[in-house]
């Protein structure tokens, strides 16, 4: 492709949208346009990236035993209304009413369009598995579009569905998932980590992510670098670890006046943070929770659902709080709570003695507090966010805090939707069984960004093969010079018959041809100027900047075996 006729309308000011570098430099170098917040068009330099990932993503699918077909993005509620997601899902579903004011939704993934397929196609055990799969465009409305395509209202995303007569099913399909996803992101050229998470809205028992690791990353990630251990923050398991237990001594009230804050009652009481405990109330499908975690930490409301083995969980109001404790927020305790408040403990407090709770007065707190004589506890659980220096509950070592970019995720789904959407096939036994499933998503249009964020510099990307746009970009530095045109015109004739070839010949100046070379980021490049009288041409790797003057009857040949060996790497 001669690039006088292409359409790559690089930018030579920054971009405003720059909240991370794969978003400033996919926007500066032409690669896509922002339409709206969380809206992108891909240019032709993104749609050719975006195809190669598509392409490695569907092979992979094909290879494990996917069956494609394309569902639609536009969903009737009632299906929703099945499985209960219609009101269960969230502000994120997009909701829009037709014409003659029947309810549909844009689907943010495809759980129930395809148990309606396969509960009206397939009836027997002799049918299964079935794997099926589509890549589609998805719509969620959140509510701070970030980093560009990681995390857009609109995004394209490969969803899997497969249907088994049994648990021992499932597992088989979702290790074909986990293998499959790992070769994805291997040819993608991407570091990943496999990490404990939660289902959120699409459910399930058991699920695993993937993610890239990069400091620009908005997930939160806790990783053991000892044995490997990796899980998403807010569910991350702690290790057993030393607490400063303290002292029984006598349960005394002090005043606290206006002191709401943890920091501003260690401060007046002279004490240090860990010597509090805080008490946070919820309600928990219907019932009310004190969750009490050390003044120095962080509840995990992920954790706190699970241990109660709650579906909603939602934090008390101000109002409710005063009814339970009699005092205002910030003054909240577990001495004296009523017996309808269910009482858990992070593991961490089950070992305290002698600390200090908020009195169920305003400004006032307890000193002396001790679990067992002064309130009991009904239950102990780690509820509380891992951070770094924790000890993994694993192997013991320090955990480290990291951030990373979500690609994929896979779900254990059992029959919680066949189940609600009455879908059963005849086993063998001629019983009605309900499908056990599996969901299985990867962020097609994320791994655009997701692998712009990996390769990159400070001139511009720095794509690996396996999803650059173009095979390698031909610099012809002087347009106006016959020798050189002729070179790089028979070079471009040449290696286009074994390559995907991007021809700059523009008439513009060597240093706006050799910065966009190295802005668009494509692997190989090969600059025909000077030398060009002397027979010789230079050969450039983009991402390593290593270069070599070749000659002219050699091109063909080196860049080749070049292209061979960067495939490899």
């Amino acid at each position: 492709m001669r690039l006088s006729r292409y359409f790559v309308p690089t930018l030579r000011e920054e971009p405003t949208e720059r909240d991370i570098p794969s978003l400033r430099l996919l926007l500066k170098a032409g690669y896509i346009r922002r339409i709206a917040a969380g809206v992108y068009t891909f240019l032709p330099l993104g749609f050719a990236v975006y195809k190669k990932i598509e392409n490695i993503v569907r092979e992979e699918m094909n290879r494990a035993g996917g069956i494609e077909i394309l569902m639609p993005a536009l969903n009737p509620a009632e299906l929703w209304q099945e499985s209960e997601r219609w009101t269960n899902f969230g502000p994120e579903l997009f909701k829009l009413k037709d014409r003659t004011e029947r309810d549909f939704c844009l689907a943010p993934t495809h759980e129930e369009v395809s148990v309606e397929i396969v509960r009206r196609t397939i009836k027997s055990y002799r049918q299964l598995p079935l794997l099926i799969y589509h890549i589609q465009t998805k719509f969620r409305d959140e509510p701070r579009p970030r980093g560009g395509l990681i995390r857009a209202k609109e995004f394209v995303m490969k969803d899997l569905y497969s249907f088994d007569r049994d648990e021992k099913g499932l597992d088989e399909s979702f290790e074909k998932m986990r293998q499959a996803y790992e070769r994805i992101l291997q040819r993608l050229k991407l570091p990943y980590l496999i990490l404990e998470a939660e289902a959120g809205a699409i459910g399930g028992k058991y699920t695993l992510e993937f993610t890239v690791p990069t400091p620009s990353g908005e997930d939160e990630v806790i990783l053991c670098k000892n044995c490997g251990y990796a899980s998403s923050k807010s569910i991350a398991r702690i290790g057993d670890s030393e607490v400063h237990e303290g002292e029984e001594t006598p349960l005394r009230k002090v005043h606290t006046p206006n002191l709401k804050t943890v920091e501003e009652v260690a401060s007046f009481l002279s004490t240090t943070p860990d010597r509090l405990v805080k008490t946070l109330l919820y309600i928990a499908d219907g019932r009310y929770v004190a969750a009490l975690v050390r003044g120095d930490r962080e509840l995990s409301e992920s954790k706190l659902a699970a241990a109660i083995g709650a579906k909603s969980l939602q934090m008390a109001d101000g109002e409710t709080i005063e009814r339970l404790t009699g005092a205002p927020v910030g003054f909240s305790g577990p001495v004296n709570l009523g017996e309808d408040v269910l009482i858990v403990a992070d593991k961490e407090v089950a070992k305290m003695k002698g600390f200090i709770t908020g009195a169920n007065e305003e400004d006032y707190h307890l000193l002396g507090v001790v679990p067992g004589r002064d309130f009991k506890i009904s239950l102990v659980a780690d509820i509380r966010l891992a951070v770094s220096g924790d000890p993994c509950p694993k192997c013991g070592a320090e955990l480290e805090e990291i951030r990373g970019i979500e690609v994929g995720h896979i779900f254990k789904l059992g029959t919680e939707y066949s189940e609600k959407m009455k879908a059963y096939f005849q086993d063998e036994d001629g019983s009605l069984k309900p499908f056990v499933m599996g969901c299985y998503g990867l962020g097609v249009s994320r791994l655009v960004s997701a692998v712009a964020e990996i390769y990159h510099d400070e001139d511009g990307l720095c794509w690996p093969v396996s999803v650059a746009p173009f095979d390698l970009i031909i610099i012809l530095v002087n347009s106006q010079d016959d020798v050189q045109r002729e070179t790089a015109d028979k070079i471009y004739a040449q290696l286009s018959q074994r390559m995907s070839v991007l021809y700059d010949d523009r008439e513009e100046s060597p240093g706006v041809k050799f910065k966009d070379a190295d802005l668009i980021g494509i692997p190989i490049q090969i600059v025909v100027g000077r030398k060009a009288r002397e027979n010789k041409v230079e050969l450039r790797v983009r991402r390593t900047r290593e270069k070599e003057d070749v000659a002219i009857e050699e091109v063909e040949e080196k860049t080749l075996s070049l292209w061979e060996r960067l495939k490899e790497e």
